[in-house]
């Protein structure tokens, strides 16, 4: 696999111009030459609320993307910083810091939506920073995730209703993390301590009631629990003191509240050990280039006017790699047939058992690299091409034996061309001079190694050839007599007659051969095929499984609510009663 990638600092991913989204082209490289797979980790949230100084030590740095100092956005557009995975070998850590949203100067809440939705689908993982607690301001201000529908889409065509299953988004949306700086309030629920993920999922909780007020307080945390049902919570303490909050890159970590310090720490170290790589429906693992691809393919939607689609990004992606599939099968069956062929070839089958042989190899190579590939065709372009490499190499075996051929005849006739040139066997006797010498070469010939296919065929070609040479010779022979000489006339017919024969059944054992190459070339494509749906159906049946069961734990956790709810209101039933009760037995004792 390709080197890792060291960037000594952040690169402008996707620009923010006037409101219009520009690709990177430098950024684009960077990521066209990482082929390790990615794991990818975006941050959103307010501007001004110390999402780069989270980035920045993901990175493993202090400095790197801008912190800012003033009241004023810093980060502009989404830049992209990718640095090699601390716990996973053979991967990259690509992370995406956001400018900030609901910049006031900005004063484009579109744009903000897009940024949003961009960084979700290009993460692993989506880290969502905010100021302070987890009240209806903060879930206010967090109206993006209201809009996803909205925004993205999950299939080019929905179901029938036109209303897409939150399903569809579960299965390739990002792990959510929500993250609260100066945080300030104890972790306690009626008493009880709990955990930051606890206090989490208690301010997720719903209302129950059917106002406008009620769906208003439910809309985004619904939102969020049918879109991210794996959701982690993290709490910082304020850093340093204000004055300080300026200076936060150039301060050392003793200079830093302790309590914070342990806090990022604990943050960093789940970011490393549980977001995942960057996947796609379909179990497919995303690396550099694929990521470029889906960079540009959002960005060129939305400039369009058109939603984000994840299955058009696929079928985009698919394209690009299956034809990147093609040409890497293709460059294995030339190399290894350039290295292990030997032309020309003994015999047809020779030649035909070296090339299913590697053309098994590079259906494999294709079928590992492939993805997507609808109606196969790709596939069938590879066996075109094949079936293309196959039928150029017998045409070069067909040459390559021809022209050997002719040259060895060349050689080891030349004795008799020479003798014919000087008239040694225009004289009596000199006809069975000339066929015993053409008896002695020709056995000689056929002596010689590696003649290839068209042994017999040249030979024969070569001895038609010299019939006027042998006629005229049996003609002036005036040791045989007329009969001798007619016997002599049918015994050479005789003999390419029976050469004739012995090539057409040659041709058609080599016809037969070819037919049965195609035939095993169709059943090997059909074979790797086979076993490749094998392997996607169960990866598509381990996506499903894995979206389900995250749905059915949602919507447990939802009962359970519900009977927690319920179970409270039968409680303060169960007491106001007993205190109606008690009432009159009060009255009674007093009286």
């Amino acid at each position: 696999m390709a080197s890792e990638i060291h960037m000594s600092g952040p690169e402008c991913l996707i620009e923010n111009t006037n409101g219009r989204l520009l690709v990177n082209p430098k950024a684009l490289k960077i990521l066209s030459a990482i082929q390790q797979p990615v794991v990818v980790v975006a941050i959103v949230g307010l501007y001004r609320t110390g999402k780069s100084y989270l980035m920045n030590k993901l990175a493993g740095k202090n400095k790197g993307f801008s912190l800012g100092s003033t009241v004023q956005s810093h980060t502009k557009g989404t830049w992209m910083w990718c640095v090699p995975h601390p716990k996973k070998p053979d991967h990259t850590l690509v992370l995406l810091d956001t400018e900030g949203l609901g910049d006031v100067e900005k004063g484009d809440n579109q744009n903000d939506s897009w940024i949003f939705a961009l960084a979700i689908l290009l993460s692993s993982t989506f880290v969502y920073n905010s100021m302070g607690t987890i009240n209806q301001q903060a879930m206010d201000q967090l109206h993006y995730v209201t809009e996803l529908t909205d925004r993205i889409r999950a299939k080019v065509s929905p179901e029938v209703d036109g209303v897409e299953d939150s399903a569809d988004f579960v299965s390739f949306f990002p792990d959510f993390v929500w993250t609260l700086r100066d945080f300030s309030l104890d972790l306690e629920a009626d008493g009880q301590s709990i955990t930051a993920d606890e206090y989490l999922e208690n301010s997720l909780k719903l209302k129950k009631g059917t106002s406008q007020k009620d769906k208003n307080f439910n809309l985004p945390r619904l939102c969020i629990r049918k879109f991210f049902p794996k959701k982690k919570c993290f709490i910082f303490d304020r850093p340093t003191n204000r004055k300080k909050l300026g200076q936060l890159e150039k301060l050392c970590d003793d200079e830093l509240d302790s309590e914070f310090v342990q806090q990022a720490a604990v943050f960093c170290s789940y970011i490393f050990r549980n977001s995942k790589t960057k996947t796609l429906s379909g179990g497919i693992k995303v690396n550099g280039p694929r990521l470029e691809t889906l960079v540009q393919t959002y960005v060129n939607a939305i400039n369009s006017g058109d939603l984000p689609c994840m299955e058009n990004a696929v079928l985009a992606l698919a394209e690009i790699e299956n034809a990147a599939a093609v040409k890497k099968a293709i460059a294995h069956y030339d190399q290894q047939m350039g290295q292990k062929l030997q032309l020309p070839t003994e015999t047809l089958q020779e030649l035909l058992d070296l090339h299913r042989t590697i053309e098994k190899e590079a259906i494999e190579v294709f079928m590992r690299r492939s993805l997507k590939d609808i109606d196969h065709i790709f596939q069938k372009e590879l066996a075109a091409q094949l079936d293309k490499k196959r039928d150029d190499f017998c045409n070069k075996n067909l040459k390559a034996s021809s022209d050997h051929c002719s040259a060895l005849l060349k050689d080891i006739f030349s004795p008799l061309e020479e003798g014919v040139k000087k008239g040694i066997y225009s004289k009596p006797g000199g006809y069975r001079l000339f066929i015993e010498k053409i008896q002695e070469l020709k056995k000689k010939y056929l002596q010689e190694p590696r003649k290839g296919i068209q042994a017999e065929e040249i030979l024969q070609e070569y001895l038609k050839s010299k019939e006027s040479v042998s006629g005229a010779i049996l003609q002036t022979d005036q040791t045989l007599s007329e009969k001798e000489k007619l016997i002599e006339v049918e015994r050479v017919k005789a003999e390419s007659a029976q050469a004739a024969a012995k090539m057409l059944e040659e041709m058609q054992i080599k016809n037969q051969q070819m037919m049965e190459q195609k035939e095993k070339s169709y059943q090997e494509h059909v074979q790797q095929l086979t076993k490749k749906m094998e392997r996607d159906r169960a990866q598509l049946l381990e996506e499903q499984e894995r979206t389900l069961s995250l749905k059915l734990q949602e919507q447990a956790r939802l009962l359970q609510e519900g009977f927690q709810e319920e179970n409270r209101r039968l409680h303060n039933e169960i007491q106001n009663l007993q205190k109606k009760m008690n009432k009159p037995r009060q009255q009674c004792c007093l009286s």
